[in-house]
């Protein structure tokens, strides 16, 4: 699906309102979240990470998007070792993607068990969702994509043997352009949760790898270190090679 523009209607006053949100929503959730490594996959110029207290992390962005990410890789084929990644961030990564299946795959090869995953989208069953449904405009950003709900996304989980942890809706408010009316109809956030909670435009999930039947045994904390150390190191010499192509 076409992401073009998409960096551009974040600066957009209902770019920002959307952005706001899941920026807050995703410091609560990555906060508490503890290994060596995370990533963010997509939107390489914000950082969904930043309130995560990982000592190594890494924008990973097959350079679709604008900014310039720490890691240039296709999210189909990630350049991290199996098992070897503890948290992974993925705003709108999914819904704008040809394959979001192989993704999300993709992102269960490289989890260790026990590991998080946090992924935004747009709701379907929103005020935003009817509008794309209404829209002549279905290639211009954020209408484009293919929006997937909740349910379906949960059962995709669930599928790859992920268990779901939390989750929220927000931006309640209709799909309105100007910062006036997104002020006027402020009021909607506030009474959105406990009147239509399932009706937000945007939504955030968080959903932990499990791997049922199987006896966890964690590698000692030395080995993880050196591992998270050394991916670090890989990554920053394909870092350099970049840079001395350029």
């Amino acid at each position: 699906m076409s992401i073009q523009g998409l960096e551009d209607w974040l600066e957009t006053p209902a770019g920002q309102y959307v952005l706001d949100w899941e920026q807050k929503k995703h410091d609560l959730l990555v906060a508490d979240i503890f290994g060596f490594n995370a990533v963010q996959l997509s939107f390489p110029r914000h950082d969904f990470l930043r309130a995560n207290r990982m000592p190594f992390q890494f924008r990973c962005d097959d350079g679709r998007y604008a900014g310039v990410p720490e890691v240039l890789a296709d999210p189909h084929y990630l350049p991290f070792a199996k098992k070897s990644v503890d948290l992974v961030v993925m705003p709108h990564a999914l819904e704008f993607d040809t394959n979001p299946h192989h993704v999300l795959r993709e992102v269960e090869r490289v989890l260790v068990p026990e590991g998080h995953v946090i992924i935004t989208g747009f709701n379907p069953f929103s005020l935003w969702g009817a509008k794309r449904k209404l829209s002549r405009r279905e290639t211009v950003p954020p209408w484009a994509g293919n929006y997937i709900s909740v349910p379906r996304l949960k059962d995709w989980l669930t599928l790859l043997g992920f268990e779901m942890q939390a989750g929220a809706f927000g931006c309640y408010a209709p799909a309105v352009m100007q910062e006036k009316w997104l002020r006027r109809f402020k009021f909607m956030d506030a009474a959105g949760d406990r009147w239509w909670p399932i009706a937000g435009a945007v939504y955030i999930v968080q959903a932990v790898k499990r791997r049922h039947g199987m006896r966890l045994i964690m590698p000692a904390w030395a080995d993880r270190k050196a591992r998270a150390k050394a991916l670090v190191t890989v990554n920053q010499k394909q870092g350099e090679e970049l840079g001395s192509d350029g």
